[in-house]
Parts: C-alpha cells; sequence; structure tokens
C-alpha cells in the first residue's frame, strides 16, 4: 500500500492505511463464536458448549430456529449473557428446548405442527449508536434433524397430574405409540389377473393421505410427480384393434391422463402423459413386447435438468410440456375398461411408488426434468407346485380362455381370500363382471349346455319332492291342466321347459309352444308378455318386432307391469325415443314397480330425461339417485351385487343340475363331486349341499377324517353368504361347541351362531341358547342386546331360560311346539322345586298353626305354573 502513496497527499495515504487496518481488524479480529458439540438431534437434555470472544462489552445469544411444514417460522430466544473483552472463553449451558419439539404429546405436552428443520445458533451482537439495535458480530448455527412424532420419548413428569390428565392419556390417542397407515406404496394388483382381452378389468380409486405432512407434499408435487409404476404382464396376443388398455388413468370428466400406457397391434408400447391447460403428448418406445413370456414394465416419472437430459439414452424419453399427477382424481383401471378393450394374456403384480422409485429400480443415481423410464426383463416361477397351486393355474389358463366356472372360482378366491389368493374385492369384481356380462349374452343365446340355477338344499323335502321330468306324474298333471285351460299350468310349464326347471331339460320350441297358447289361446296377460319377450328376442322362433310389441301392448293393456316395462325398454334401447320411455316408465313408477323407478333414475344421471330439472324430479326418484350414486362409492356392495348376477349363469346351472339329479339317484359319489365343482365357484346352497353331503356319508364312501374338515370348511364358508341358512348356522354352532379336532369349544362363537339362527325366528336357536343357559354359561350382554333382551343380563337365570323357551314356543315351526313346551315346563318345574323348597323350611319354623296358610300357598303357585303353561299350548 505503501509504495502507491508516492506523489499523493498525506491524507490520502492516512486513509488507504485506515482502511487496510480496518480490513484486518475484521478478518483477524477476536470477535468470534463457536458452538463446540451441538446435538445431531434435540435431545431432553443437553450440555452445550459456546466459545466466545469480544473486542468490546457484548452480548452472546443462543436461538433455535424452526420452520414448520405450514411455511411459518419461529425463533425462540434460548439464552443469552455478557461478554466482555479478553482471552476467548468456554460457556457450558444446558439446551432446554421446548417440550412440543422433543417429547411425545401426552396432555401436558401440547401438539405441535409438523417441523420441517431445527437450527441453533450462536450469535455475538454489539449495541447500536442509538443504544437499542444490536447487530451481529459473529455467528455459528447448527442444523439438528427433528424426530416424527412417534419416535420422541415419553417425558416423565415431575409433578401431580389432574384426575382429567391421567383420563386423556389412557385414551386411545395416547395409547397408540405408532405412524397410522398410509399407501406410499400401493399395491393395485397384488396376484395374477386373467385378462380375456375384453372390455373387463380391475379398477382402482385411492385415496388422499390421512397425515398432513405426507398430504402435503402430495399436493405440492402433483405437477412436479417424483413415482414409479411396476407392472408384470404376460401378452398371449397383441391388440387386435388399435390399442388395448394396459394401465390408464381416468378423470372425473372421463379423459385420459397421467399415466396412461396401452399395447398396440404390433407389440409396441403406447404411452401418453397430460399437463396442465389440457396439453397431452404420446410417444412410442422403440422396445416391443414379448410374446408368451411374462416382462416387467417399468414407468417411472420424474423430474432432471436440461444438462443431463441431453445425456440420456434411449430408455428415457422428454417430454415438452409439464406432466401433471393428482392420483387421487379419477380411478385407475388395470386391463380393459368402459372406453377401451384389455391385453389378452395375464397381468401380474402392479405397484405404484407414489413418492419414490421403486426400491428395487436399476436406476441408482438421481435425475431430475420429465421422463419416463421402461424396462422389460423375464419373470421366472421357480417353486414347487402344490395340488392347490396347481389348480390356481389351472383356473387362471381356463378363465383367460373365458371358462364360466373358472372366471367364478377365481373371483370366489379373492372375494374370499382363500387357499392363499390375497382378499382383493376388485380383483373379485373384475371376474365376477365379466361372468355376469357373459350370463347375460348367454341367456339371449340359450344352448342344452344351459340350465337355470336352482337353489335346492338336500335337507329341504318338499322343494326335493317337487323335482320332475317329462315323465314325472307331477309334469304329465301340468300338462292335464293346460289343455283344461288352467293359465298358470301354461305358465309353470312353459317356464320349465324354456329355462330347464325343476329336473325338465330345457326345450325351447316346446317352451315357446306354451307361450303361444297361453296368450292366443287363453288370453293370459304373463303369457303375453313371455311369448312378446321371445318374439323380439328370436328365441326358440323368428324373430318378429311388430308382432312382439302387439303381445307385449295387449299384456300392458291388461295392467301387466312388467310389460310396460318391457316396452319402455324397447322405445329407449331401439328407438331412442326417450319421451315414449319415461312415460311408460313413469307409468309404472305409479304402479309401484322398483324396476320403472330404478330406470328413470339412470335417464335422469344420464341426462336423457326429457323436460325435466333436477328439482323437478319426484322424490322417490331423488331417493333412488342418491342410491345409486352412494352404490358407486360401497365396493363390497358392488361385489355382492355382480357375484349374484354371476351366479345365475347357466353353465353354473348345469353343473347344480348333475349333482341334484345324481343325488335323486342315490349316486352320492358323483353328487358330491358336482357339487364340490359349484361350490368352490363360491355358489352358497352348493357349499352347503356339499357339507350335508359329508355328513349324511361319513363312513360310507368319506373317510372319517376327511368328512369331518369337509364339514367344517363348507359349513363355514355357507353362513359367510350375505343370507345364510339357518341349518347351516346352527350345524356351525354345534360344531363350535363341540370343538374340532382337539376338542376344544368355543362357546362365545357357539352362542354368536345360535343368536343368528335366532334373529331369522328359527327355534332351534333359541333352543340351543337355552340349553348354554342351563349348563350354566352366560349369555354375553352383546347377544342378549341384539335378541331385545338386554334387561335380563343380570336376572334369574329361571327368568332368563322361560323367555328364550317361549320365544322357541311362539316361532312358526310346529315341529318346535312340543320339544320347546317341555323344556319350558322343566323350567317352571324347577322353579317351583326350588321355591317348594324355600316354603318347607319357613313352615317348619312356623307354629303348628300356621301349616294351613303355608299349604295354601303352596297349591296357589303350583296352580299359578299350571295355567300359565295351559295357557301357551292354548
Amino acid at each position: 500500500v505503501l509504495p502507491q502513496c508516492a506523489g499523493k497527499s498525506n491524507f490520502v495515504c492516512v486513509l488507504r492505511v485506515l482502511c487496510v487496518f480496518c480490513f484486518i481488524q475484521i478478518i483477524w479480529g477476536l470477535d468470534k463464536v463457536t458452538l463446540l458439540n451441538p446435538p445431531e438431534e434435540p435431545l431432553p437434555e443437553h450440555l452445550l458448549k459456546i466459545l466466545y470472544s469480544c473486542d468490546e462489552p457484548a452480548t452472546v445469544q443462543l436461538h433455535c430456529i424452526i420452520s414448520f411444514e405450514t411455511g411459518i417460522t419461529s425463533t425462540l430466544l434460548l439464552r443469552q449473557w455478557r461478554c466482555l473483552p479478553g482471552d476467548p472463553k468456554i460457556s457450558t449451558v444446558e439446551l432446554k428446548l421446548p417440550d412440543w419439539l422433543v417429547y411425545q404429546a401426552d396432555g401436558i405436552v401440547p401438539d405441535s405442527q409438523w417441523v420441517l428443520s431445527c437450527i441453533l445458533r450462536a450469535s455475538l451482537r454489539y449495541s447500536g449508536f442509538d443504544g437499542t439495535k444490536l447487530y451481529v458480530a459473529a455467528q455459528d448455527a447448527a442444523s439438528l434433524q427433528p424426530r416424527p412424532f412417534y419416535s420422541r420419548p415419553v417425558k416423565q413428569h415431575k409433578l401431580c397430574m389432574s384426575w382429567r390428565t391421567q383420563m386423556l392419556q389412557l385414551t386411545q390417542r395416547f395409547l397408540t405409540k405408532q405412524c397410522p397407515l398410509e399407501q406410499e406404496t400401493v399395491h393395485l394388483l397384488s396376484s395374477i389377473y386373467a385378462s380375456t382381452g375384453e372390455s373387463f378389468g380391475i379398477t382402482k380409486t385411492l385415496k388422499p393421505y390421512r397425515d398432513e405432512v405426507l398430504e402435503y407434499f402430495r399436493v405440492k408435487a402433483i405437477s412436479f410427480p417424483w413415482c414409479m409404476f411396476s407392472i408384470w404382464i404376460f401378452v398371449t396376443r397383441y391388440c387386435q384393434e388399435g390399442l388395448c388398455g394396459i394401465l390408464y388413468h381416468i378423470n372425473s370428466q372421463n379423459n385420459y391422463i397421467t399415466p396412461a400406457l396401452f399395447l398396440t397391434n404390433s407389440g409396441q408400447l403406447h404411452i401418453q402423459m397430460s399437463g396442465e391447460l389440457e396439453e397431452s403428448s404420446a410417444f412410442l418406445p422403440s422396445f416391443t413386447v414379448p410374446m408368451n413370456e411374462w416382462c416387467q414394465l417399468g414407468l417411472m416419472l420424474q423430474v432432471v435438468p436440461e444438462a443431463i437430459c441431453r445425456r440420456i439414452n434411449s430408455m428415457f424419453h422428454r417430454l415438452r410440456h409439464t406432466i401433471i399427477l393428482d392420483d387421487t382424481e379419477g380411478y385407475f383401471v388395470i386391463g380393459g375398461g368402459k372406453y377401451v378393450r384389455g391385453v389378452a394374456g395375464f397381468f401380474g403384480p402392479v405397484v405404484y411408488y407414489r413418492s419414490r422409485m421403486s426400491p428395487h429400480s436399476t436406476v441408482t443415481h438421481f435425475i431430475c426434468t420429465h421422463m419416463v423410464w421402461y424396462v422389460c426383463h423375464v419373470f421366472m416361477f421357480s417353486h414347487g407346485a402344490t395340488c392347490v397351486m396347481q389348480a390356481w393355474l389351472l383356473a387362471l389358463l381356463a378363465a383367460q380362455k373365458d371358462d364360466r366356472l373358472a372366471l367364478l372360482h377365481l373371483g370366489h378366491l379373492h372375494h374370499m381370500g382363500l387357499h392363499g389368493a390375497p382378499r382383493d374385492p376388485d380383483l373379485a369384481y373384475g371376474y365376477y363382471a365379466n361372468i355376469g356380462k357373459q350370463t347375460t349374452l348367454d341367456r339371449h343365446n340359450p344352448t342344452p349346455n344351459q340350465t337355470f340355477v336352482e337353489a335346492v338344499y338336500l335337507n329341504n323335502d318338499e322343494v326335493l319332492d317337487l323335482q320332475t321330468n317329462e315323465d314325472h306324474h307331477i309334469f304329465q298333471w301340468l300338462k292335464l291342466q293346460a289343455r283344461r285351460g288352467a293359465a298358470e299350468a301354461e305358465q309353470t310349464l312353459a317356464r320349465m321347459l324354456f329355462w330347464g326347471q325343476q329336473g325338465v331339460s330345457p326345450n325351447i320350441q316346446k317352451a315357446v309352444r306354451h307361450y303361444e297358447r297361453g296368450a292366443v289361446q287363453l288370453g293370459d296377460p304373463v303369457s303375453m308378455y313371455d311369448y312378446g319377450i321371445v318374439l323380439m328376442q328370436g328365441q326358440g322362433v323368428e324373430k318378429d318386432i311388430p308382432k312382439a310389441l302387439t303381445f307385449l301392448k295387449k299384456a300392458m293393456e291388461k295392467g301387466f307391469v312388467p310389460a310396460i316395462n318391457a316396452l319402455a325398454w324397447y322405445y329407449e334401447q331401439f328407438e331412442r325415443d326417450y319421451k315414449k320411455a319415461v312415460e311408460l316408465w313413469e307409468q309404472a313408477d305409479v304402479l309401484e314397480s322398483p324396476d320403472a323407478a330404478l330406470n328413470l333414475a339412470v335417464m335422469y344421471s344420464q341426462g336423457l330425461y326429457p323436460g325435466k330439472a333436477a328439482d323437478q324430479v319426484s322424490s322417490t326418484l331423488k331417493h333412488l339417485l342418491l342410491y345409486l350414486q352412494t352404490f358407486t362409492e360401497r365396493p363390497l356392495d358392488a361385489v355382492l351385487w355382480v357375484k349374484w348376477a354371476a351366479e345365475q349363469n347357466g353353465y353354473l346351472g348345469t353343473i347344480l343340475r348333475k349333482a341334484l339329479d345324481s343325488y335323486l339317484r342315490r349316486d352320492m359319489f358323483s353328487s358330491q363331486l358336482y357339487y364340490i365343482i359349484a361350490a368352490e365357484s363360491g355358489y352358497a346352497p352348493a357349499q352347503f349341499n356339499v357339507a350335508y353331503l359329508c355328513e349324511q356319508n361319513t363312513g360310507y364312501f368319506l373317510d372319517p377324517a376327511f368328512a369331518s374338515h369337509c364339514v367344517w370348511r363348507y359349513y363355514n364358508l355357507t353362513i359367510q353368504s350375505p343370507n345364510p341358512d339357518t341349518y347351516a348356522l346352527i350345524r356351525m354352532g354345534d360344531l363350535l361347541y363341540e370343538g374340532q379336532g382337539d376338542g376344544q369349544k368355543d362357546i362365545s362363537s357357539a352362542a354368536e351362531m345360535y343368536k343368528q339362527a335366532a334373529l331369522k325366528n328359527e327355534p332351534q336357536g333359541w333352543y340351543n341358547l337355552g340349553l348354554l343357559a342351563e349348563e350354566g354359561y352366560r349369555l354375553p350382554l352383546s347377544v342378549l342386546i341384539e335378541l331385545g333382551l338386554s334387561e335380563l343380563y343380570l336376572a334369574d337365570k329361571s327368568v332368563l331360560l322361560s323367555t328364550l323357551y317361549k320365544r322357541c314356543v311362539y316361532s312358526e315351526d310346529t315341529a318346535s311346539y312340543v320339544p320347546c313346551s317341555l323344556a319350558l315346563l322343566n323350567v317352571y318345574l324347577h322353579s317351583f322345586q326350588k321355591d317348594y323348597s324355600a316354603a318347607i323350611k319357613v313352615s317348619v319354623m312356623c307354629s303348628r298353626h300356621t301349616i294351613g296358610t303355608v299349604f295354601l300357598f303352596d297349591m296357589v303357585y303350583v296352580w299359578t305354573v299350571i295355567l300359565e303353561f295351559d295357557l301357551i299350548f292354548t
């Protein structure tokens, strides 16, 4: 510096020297502060050492700066002290952080918002010229990693807590010390799905995170998705049309949104992404999906910088617009759906990593811009298949070829979660929807291989006696009545022959002749309706629409409501005359037809209701419309409905007919075999019949151990149906009472079975509950509440027994009258004996002058019991 002062004034030189001196003072001055041992995370106790020094009297301050996920930042002053000039000093301070930052919330320690970051900052500050403001001369900072709520310790309070706080700590909110389960990794498909290449697939919807922080980041990442989809696929045939669905996303406006992955007719992948302002783009990778081998397709969305995008290889594709992915919008579809057919073949596990890459991803380095990664490699099955596994694989192969019973079987497996198959209502719905659609088509194209599905229970002798054939006297008697002009006999014959009911082989041509005779000769409106339907469909007779409409209108004129609905359906489906269709359905709705109200609700929901706004629709229609809307949000109910529709398939009916015919011929082995086929398809009456046959044939041709297992398994499956048979409930209760194998009784579960039977007004249920109570078992309060007997929980046992047996006596089943009455009489006699013994003890203590009074009291009690019992019999 000094040589530069040559030729310059002394003032300039002095100024330059002072500047240099000040610069050296700033760099090499004594003002400093350093955190020597900061903790890595907020701790309950920590002795923090701080090195500091100052040139002039100053203030040392220790702050904690906390930022929350809401965007708020809070600065807390923890400690401060004076710094005097001199040599550097080390001060040890006790680090006292807020309890809500260190401990779990417990009623005393309050809840806090989610903490994103926590910084300790030590600073050396001087007073300003005005003596109030402080400016920072030196500072040091350390970052602490905040711990999640449920990983924090529980504070041991050194104080007496109030009763309210103690009770609060016992609630579930504070007893549960773990994070709630969140769907960060979603298994859209956790098993193998056989796809027929039709418009059937698996639909999945995702919900927002319950955790506020996860949901905050999910919403924040909608415009910057960082996620991955992993899809296993086995293609047996390339797409026969333009595109076939693999995995795609549909929004509430029924548009494709990110991501949409399809297969072309040449085996290429068609990948489509959507962005803001309805932008979308699609591309075809050079990769071709191989046929007849398992492949894993990985679809990864990331944001990468421009520099890296220039270096990426052909496995990546860069998009020119921003990708938008809101996974809670609309729904995802695997395979076929409403707008596109699915890939023909098999789908394996499909996993969606919502906020990260797959832990097994081959991409190990972080990349960032919008791009897609895809890879395919062979999926190897390598395990020794058991009989169950072989059956499952064979069912998959058959279902992929549209076999009706295989589709039913797989739907049943995933509906109930049997044989190790995951319980997945969406996957079960995919199979049931397929067979349900096939059932509709099969009914329009009846064949001799189809038979009407009839729920025949083998313990019902009345129904078994009605089984007939064309040579049976029942069928011949019906023919005689029909020839004499009995319209109901004509209807019954036509129905039996058309569908193959009650043991009669289906013969559609003969059935149509009976429909025609009832419609033309007898003028029966039911026959007119049936004849009009077969004419319209061309079943067993040449199709004749005008003639069909003529008979339907005649049936309508006679007030037959189904004919009104059929005409409305015709005008809606074929004529597209929505006004006429609605007029007819409104006419049927006035006649309290539920089908008409439902169809009107559908018309309104689809915007096809002419001339009526939402506020002009009837209250009944609004109720049905609301029901339709809520029904779509209840997948379990939807599965039950579509399962019921699938179980009306005529091919299942043929198996049931073969099983019943074998039983009537006393061919028990064949009957058992056919019923097992139907039972493994999930049909509850068949499951019941398998268990019933196993009971009846134990030791005859069935091994006792196998028969015992069979009875347990199939009665247990039967009672899980929506409307279980009461006999199955009773037998399952008996099995639970007796114990299985090791003899361990389960009385509480047995009581539950008997309770369910009693609620169906089955007298055996009331009777068995009474037996349990007689044996000293206290019926649970929950059971008594459902039976409407909660007031008897602490009552005398005789009062409870008499109530249960009275319910048994008053049931509609006359066969139970005598045993239930005898059980009730037994209760009265025991009660009388107990009271009489007490009366004897009292009489011994009394004088001889009171003997007559005691005797009179006993006789009054006896006659009271007898009169009450006689009243019950009367």
